[in-house]
């Protein structure tokens, strides 16, 4: 049978930490918001502000996704044309809303249960398959997090898990109802089409030099130039203190020694056991297993629930009483056990549903990593003495320079450049290659001496911004053919959707794509199967949603993926899968849906809250992010 639920309830961090995984916003109402927010926020919801760089982080990750998702790089301006920045503001102001919500009631998550589930994410585990540190930090740094604002976002996902959790229990769907939603879902269509190109729209005539500067005045953003920073910086990397770091191999064995339960892992099983009184009792049921009754109807006949018989995962260790930890760990897979008798005076019947293989791992093989381990330790240990040094020295009036010579840290000075690392003339500047450093030079207040911080790779920097040339709109002689080549695609764009939108009519008319194909002086093409969750290249979702959308025969138009090229598509073909309402994979599905369509008191729970708090949007702060509004 067709797979045919989707997990739509997964953490918004699962996604931006498993490369390549969709994740999927939920796209809310925008009745409530409005223009007016002020400052640096982008949004206000109630009296919460969502800041810009809060919103800039959101919406990279989200386009980063969608393009996993289509399997193209989505360019700022294909982000724009697909609406993607009001879909990642509507979420986050949703999630607001609901974080304003949950802190209104008393909600909150207590730091072992954000701990547990960190460490718990698969995105974070190293070659052990267990919590790594380094791991952890890389992931949240690509998604541009510092560790508190993940700990910190995870924390408040955790809080509003609690709340629509509450409202999302305990639902069923009807089978006639779930019936019906599978066959929505898993429904399949094929279309005919032909593709408009912007070619068809015929020639646009070149803009003239007014018009052009009108153009290039309304997007700023496109044509002008950076923002320039004249800086002076103090730095030291692990490479500067490597060679004054020596780990002997006492240390080594020490550390081994320290964390040796990482290097030698015991086997652990997923242990279930059903309790008798009395030998007797536990070798009657064991007879019964044996004559071809299940487990799991043994189970039930003695009125037992999951978590009733349900040990968890153990290893051999963890068991209080050795006979029965013996029986069960040379139990094979699923096997159930004959009668085995406790350190308590009852039998049981134990089964193995999981087992999970131990590692060892020995002093030599590990020898080398703990050496590095210990190594990138030590040397961050004599960069955080030399970054205290800096600050002593700054504290008593020296300045960067003194201070720098005074601590062992290197000086450097940036004539001027901009946040590509490159100067006015276009080449490169001396700026350090790492990459924290060119946004941390941008996010300094000018005058202001910043402290020292440390980037993913260890290095430490200290900085201090001199002067700021902001940007400027460039001359027209200096963008025309920039400006001519967008200004015209623009015009093409217009004119192609607007022969699209005449073709479609004609079509309609003629309830067929034949006299248009002919016009168009191309051959009308056939789709392959679609679903609902069709995104490729070729039909995109919004073409998608619309054929959909229109009965048997119906005709409609959408841009073709983001290639600038719209297409005319007519229904050809509707199908259903068959159903059978006792197949287990069917039942299952229906349970799983009933949770999914749950969620959506969990969305109107997120709208009222909205509606109630009130919203307020920066628009121009909003277009700045997406780069010229979407």
């Amino acid at each position: 049978m067709i797979q045919w639920m989707h997990t739509l309830s997964k953490s918004w961090f699962a996604t931006l930490l498993m490369g390549g995984l969709t994740l999927s916003f939920v796209v809310w109402g925008i009745a409530d918001v409005f223009t007016g927010s002020s400052g640096s926020a982008v949004a206000t919801v109630g009296g919460s502000e969502i800041q810009q760089d809060e919103f800039a982080r959101t919406y990279k990750n989200f386009v980063r996704n969608q393009g996993q998702q289509m399997g193209a790089e989505i360019t700022p301006e294909m982000a724009q044309k697909m609406g993607l920045g009001q879909v990642a503001l509507q979420q986050v102001i949703s999630r607001t809303a609901l974080n304003n919500e949950a802190a209104r009631l008393g909600l909150t998550t207590p730091d072992s249960e954000v701990a547990q589930n960190v460490r718990a994410m698969q995105g974070f585990r190293g070659p052990l398959g267990t919590f790594d540190k380094t791991a952890f930090a890389q992931a949240i740094g690509n998604a541009g997090y510092t560790e508190s604002e993940f700990l910190t976002e995870v924390r408040q996902d955790l809080t509003r898990g609690q709340m629509t959790q509450a409202v999302e229990s305990s639902f069923l769907l009807p089978a006639g109802y779930a019936q019906a939603l599978f066959l929505y879902i898993n429904e399949k269509r094929a279309a005919d089409y032909v593709i408009v190109s912007p070619d068809t729209a015929g020639a646009v005539p070149a803009p003239s030099d007014a018009v052009l500067a009108a153009y290039v005045k309304a997007n700023p953003d496109r044509f002008s130039t950076p923002e320039y920073r004249t800086a002076d910086y103090a730095w030291l990397t692990p490479a500067d203190v490597a060679a004054s770091v020596t780990v002997t191999d006492a240390q080594i064995k020490a550390q081994y020694e320290l964390a040796k339960a990482t290097y030698v892992v015991a086997e652990k099983r997923d242990i279930q056991q059903i309790e008798f009184k009395t030998a007797a009792e536990a070798a009657a049921a064991r007879a019964r297993i044996a004559a071809g009754q299940s487990f799991e109807m043994l189970v039930a006949q003695r009125g037992l629930k999951p978590d009733q018989i349900s040990l968890g995962t153990l290893a051999e260790s963890d068991l209080p009483d050795t006979d029965r930890a013996k029986a069960i760990f040379a139990l094979p897979l699923n096997e159930v056990s004959q009668p085995i008798k406790t350190g308590f005076g009852g039998f049981v019947l134990a089964r193995v549903i999981k087992i999970a293989p131990g590692v060892t791992r020995t002093l030599d093989m590990v020898k080398e990593d703990i050496r590095k381990t210990l190594s990138d330790q030590m040397a961050g240990n004599k960069l955080v003495d030399a970054a205290n040094a800096f600050s002593d020295a700054r504290s008593t009036g020296e300045d960067l320079t003194q201070a720098a010579k005074k601590s062992g840290m290197h000086v450097g000075h940036l004539a001027s450049v901009d946040n590509a690392g490159l100067k006015p003339d276009g080449s490169k500047s001396d700026a350090p290659a790492d990459p924290e450093f060119l946004p941390a030079l941008f996010k300094a207040e000018v005058g202001e001496d910043g402290d020292p911080f440390v980037t993913k790779a260890g290095a430490y920097f200290a900085i201090r911004v001199n002067g700021v040339t902001p940007p400027k709109l460039k001359t027209l002689d200096l963008v025309r053919a920039d400006a001519t080549n967008s200004w015209t695609q623009e015009q093409k764009t217009k004119l192609v959707a607007t022969k699209a939108v005449q073709l479609v009519a004609q079509a309609d008319k003629d309830k067929s794509l034949d006299a248009i194909a002919r016009e168009l002086k191309v051959t009308v093409q056939h789709s392959p199967q679609l679903s609902r969750n069709t995104n490729d290249t070729m039909f995109g979702a919004p073409l998608v949603a619309r054929l959909f959308e229109a009965g048997p025969g119906g005709i409609v138009m959408g841009p073709q993926g983001i290639s600038g090229n719209f297409i005319i598509a007519k229904v050809t073909g509707i199908a259903h899968p068959l159903i059978n309402p006792r197949d287990p994979n069917f039942q299952a599905g229906a349970q799983r849906l009933s949770g999914t369509v749950s969620g959506d008191f969990s969305i109107a729970l997120a709208n009222a809250a909205r509606a109630k708090q009130g919203v307020k949007v920066n628009q121009k702060l909003v277009q700045t992010v997406v780069g010229g509004g979407s």
